[in-house]
């Protein structure tokens, strides 16, 4: 048991591959807390949260019995800088609080991930020992999020990544970059810092 886990974050642009490695942590028995999803779950099921979100953004953020309408939320965030950072400051503190419960729920581990694309925008870095940036070059991010998403249009990636960190930003706050621009091979990249990070959970203090 861990009383004192390491805690690694990945992170990276849209498209670059961040689930891909940590799927691959996960296959070595690393347990994976995905804050942008749990970011959605918390947005359609916490109370407060809704009644915050219905407060700012109108009661038309919720469909009845259908739950959040992230349509209608997009659409008022997308293009309004200050609506984005409103939305942020009611969801990213919520998902730091359901962070550190999951923490507590997962103590045999010798270190935790957590996954987020906005880890150094939101400053949920600081709550963590390391952080992996995932990087590939732009162009081939855009083409995979093309292909995963057909919903999507070239000027929306566009629009995502003006308003995430710029990938020499990413990599140089980063402790460790993993590159994933299908000429290096990520898995050996991936078990090397699984190792790194045993070793340095065994030197921790309990």
């Amino acid at each position: 048991m861990y009383n004192n886990p390491l805690l690694i974050g990945v992170t990276g642009g849209i498209g670059a591959g961040k689930s891909v490695v940590c799927k691959i942590f996960e296959s070595l028995g690393i347990p994976v807390y995905n804050a942008d999803d749990r970011a959605k779950w918390l947005m359609a099921h916490d109370q407060w949260l809704m009644e915050n979100i219905k407060s700012h953004f109108g009661k038309e953020a919720y469909l009845e019995g259908y739950g959040l309408n992230r349509t209608f939320l997009a659409s008022v965030v997308f293009n309004n800088e200050d609506k984005l950072t409103q939305l942020n400051r009611l969801v990213h503190p919520k998902v730091g609080e359901d962070f550190a419960l999951w923490i507590k729920k997962n103590p045999a581990p010798p270190y935790l991930i957590k996954e987020a694309a906005l880890l150094f925008e939101s400053g949920a870095y600081k709550q963590l020992n390391k952080v992996i940036n995932v990087h590939a070059p732009a162009s081939l991010r855009k083409t995979r999020v093309l292909s995963r998403d057909p919903y999507r249009k070239a000027p929306d990636i566009d629009n995502i990544i003006k308003r995430q960190l710029g990938d020499r930003q990413r990599e140089e706050k980063a402790d460790y970059n993993i590159i994933n621009d299908d000429s290096n091979l990520v898995i050996p990249q991936v078990l090397r810092l699984h190792e790194q990070f045993k070793k340095m959970a065994a030197e921790r203090p309990g």
